[in-house]
C-alpha cells in the first residue's frame, strides 16, 4: 500500500505555498516547506524540534513566524527536489510500519536529511537532528543465514521455470491455432476434437507444475527473444502453410518443454512425450488429408469392377463407364490367379491413363505397383496400411473400408488418403452380417474432410438417399456393371451427384 499525505500535511504544503507567492518566489521550495510545516507551534514538527534541543524562539525568529495565512491559498507550483523529499519520506514511513498517510514528522525529518542548508540552520540553534534520527528511524536486526546468498547467477530453478513458460506459452498456442485449422478451415469435427482433446491432456500435464513458479518467473520485458526474429516467420501463404508452421512449433516447445521438465517433474516430461508422439500422427494426417482433399476434390463415382458382374466384358464395361463419367476405376477381382489378375491390371491401367481416370487395385499392393496404379484399397481384414505403404510407397493413394466410426478414425490415424463408408444398402456382389446403413454415411461425413465414399448397393433408384444423408460420393459395382448400356446409367449416377 502507498501512504498518502495526512490533512496536516496537506495543510503544511498549502501554508509553504502561500509563503512562495508572498516572497513572489516562483516554485515551494525546501525552505517554504520547512515554514510550513513549523507555522503551527503546536504541531508535531514543532515539538519535535523542541524535544530534540531546538531554540524555538529563535527558529521562529529565524524563519519568519509565525506568519498570517490565508485558508484558500492560490497554489505556487512545487520545486523538484520536494518528489525526492516526499520519496525518502515515503521511506521512513515504511521503516516505520506505517502503511497508512505520511505524517508531518517523517517529511520534516526527510527536509533535513537531504536539505544541508536548512540542517545546518536549526543545528545552529541547537538542533540534535542524530538523537532525533534515533528516535524515528529504528534499528533493523539484521537476517542471519544458514548460508550466504550466492548472487553471482540467478537460481537454476527460476531459470527452468522461465524456459517452461515460454514453452507452455507457445504450445498452447499452437495448439488452439491447429484446432482453429480444423474447425474453421476444414471445417473437421474429427481433426477439431482430436487437437482439443490433446490440447486439453497438455492442460492436465501443466498442472503438475507450480504455477506460481512458472508466473513469478516470466520476465517477458527481459526476454532477448522477443526482439528476434527471422522473414520466414512472416511468411504464410496459405491457411496450410499456418498449420504446418505450427504442427512443427508444437513439436519444437514439447521437446523442450520435456527435456527441461525433467529437472522438475519426471511424470509431466513423461506426458509430454506421449503429447509429442500423438502430434507426430496429427501432422501427418492434416498434410497428406490435404494432398488427398486436393487430388479427389471433384472425384464423386467410383466404380469397383470384376469380370464376373459385368454384362458385357470388363474392360468393355469400363471404357463405356468411364465415357460416362466415373472418375476412379477398382479393379476388385479376388480369385484369379496372378497372371490373369496383373493382365486386367495392365489392360484397365491403359485405359484409364488414356482417360484421365483413377486407377485402382484392390487389396494386392503388389499388383498396384507392378502395374504402375493409383493407388491400392485395403479391406479391415487385410494389411495395415503402414505395410501397404511399404510395398507401393508414398506417392500412391491408400484406401480403406470402414464400418464405423471406430475405424474410421483408425483409417485416417493410419494415413488413409480416402475411405469407404458403409455398406450402405444391401449389395448384389457381396454379404454383410450387418449394414452401417444410411446413419453411418451420415455420422462419417459429419466427422471427417477426408475423401469419403458411400458404398454398398447404391443404384439410380437410391443415390438420393444417400446425398440427402450428406455425402456426394459412391462407390458403384452391380448398378454399372449389370447395366445393359453402363455408359448411360453412369451418366445418370454424375448428373444426380453433381447436383446439375
Amino acid at each position: 500500500m502507498i501512504p498518502e499525505n495526512s490533512p496536516a500535511l496537506q495543510l503544511a504544503f498549502e501554508r509553504a505555498s502561500r509563503r512562495a507567492l508572498d516572497e513572489g518566489v516562483g516554485e515551494v521550495a525546501g525552505r517554504h516547506l520547512l515554514v510550513g510545516l513549523l507555522a503551527e507551534d503546536e504541531g508535531k514538527p514543532a515539538s519535535l524540534i523542541m524535544q530534540f534541543g531546538g531554540d524555538w524562539p529563535a527558529i521562529q525568529a529565524e524563519l519568519g513566524l509565525p506568519f498570517a495565512f490565508d485558508s484558500n491559498p492560490a497554489v505556487a507550483p512545487q520545486h523538484a527536489s520536494l518528489r525526492i523529499i516526499m520519496l525518502k519520506a515515503r521511506e521512513i514511513a515504511s521503516r516505520q510500519g506505517d502503511e497508512g498517510n505520511i505524517s508531518t514528522d517523517q517529511v520534516l525529518f526527510a527536509l533535513l536529511t537531504l536539505n544541508a542548508e536548512l540542517r545546518e540552520l536549526l543545528e545552529k540553534h541547537g538542533l540534535d537532528l542524530a538523537g532525533m534520527k534515533g528516535d524515528m528511524i529504528p534499528e533493523l536486526t539484521p537476517i542471519t543465514l544458514d548460508e550466504p546468498l550466492n548472487f553471482d547467477e540467478p537460481p537454476e530453478q527460476v531459470n527452468v521455470a522461465r524456459i517452461l513458460d515460454a514453452g507452455a506459452n507457445r504450445a498452447r498456442e499452437a495448439l488452439r491455432t491447429l484446432e482453429d485449422y480444423c474447425r474453421f478451415a476444414l471445417n473437421d469435427a474429427m481433426m477439431t476434437r482430436l487437437y482439443k482433446d490433446l490440447r486439453h491432456s497438455f492442460a492436465d500435464a501443466v498442472q503438475l507444475l507450480p504455477a506460481s513458479l512458472l508466473l513469478q518467473s516470466r520476465d517477458t520485458p527481459g526476454d532477448v527473444g522477443t526482439s528476434i526474429s527471422t522473414f520466414n516467420e512472416w511468411e504464410r501463404p496459405t491457411l496450410l502453410s499456418v498449420a504446418q508452421a505450427n504442427a512443427k512449433r508444437l513439436q519444437e516447445s514439447l521437446r523442450s518443454l520435456e527435456e527441461f521438465g525433467k529437472t522438475i517433474s519426471i511424470e509431466f516430461a513423461q506426458r509430454v512425450e506421449k503429447i509429442r508422439y500423438e502430434s507426430y500422427t496429427l501432422e501427418r494426417t492434416l498434410v497428406q488429408g490435404e494432398s488427398s482433399r486436393e487430388r479427389l476434390a471433384n472425384a464423386r463415382l467410383y466404380l469397383l469392377a470384376t469380370d464376373a458382374s459385368c454384362r458385357m466384358s470388363l474392360v468393355g464395361t469400363v471404357k463405356e463407364a468411364v465415357l460416362g463419367g466415373v472418375q476412379i476405376v477398382q479393379l476388385r477381382e479376388k480369385g484369379l490367379n496372378d497372371r490373369t489378375l496383373l493382365a486386367y491390371a495392365y489392360d484397365l491401367r491403359q485405359i484409364t491413363r488414356d482417360a484421365g481416370v483413377l486407377f485402382i487395385i484392390n487389396d494386392r499392393p503388389d499388383v498396384a505397383r507392378l502395374a504402375e496404379a493409383d493407388g491400392v484399397h485395403l479391406g479391415q481384414d487385410d494389411m495395415p496400411i503402414r505395410e501397404a505403404r511399404r510395398i507401393v510407397g508414398t506417392q500412391m493413394m491408400v484406401g480403406v473400408s470402414t464400418h464405423n466410426l471406430d475405424q474410421l478414425q483408425q483409417a485416417i490415424l493410419e494415413g488413409a488418403d480416402y475411405v469407404g463408408i458403409g455398406p450402405t444398402f444391401g449389395s448384389h456382389t457381396k454379404e454383410f452380417d450387418n449394414l452401417a446403413g444410411l446413419d453411418y454415411v451420415r455420422a462419417a461425413c459429419e466427422a471427417t474432410s477426408l475423401p469419403a465414399f458411400a458404398i454398398g448397393g447404391i443404384n439410380v433408384e437410391n443415390v438420393k438417399e444417400v446425398i440427402a444423408a450428406g455425402c456426394r460420393r459412391i462407390a458403384v459395382s452391380h448398378a454399372i456393371c449389370a447395366a445393359e448400356d453402363p455408359r448411360r446409367l453412369s451418366r445418370s449416377l454424375r448428373y444426380l451427384l453433381d447436383g446439375v
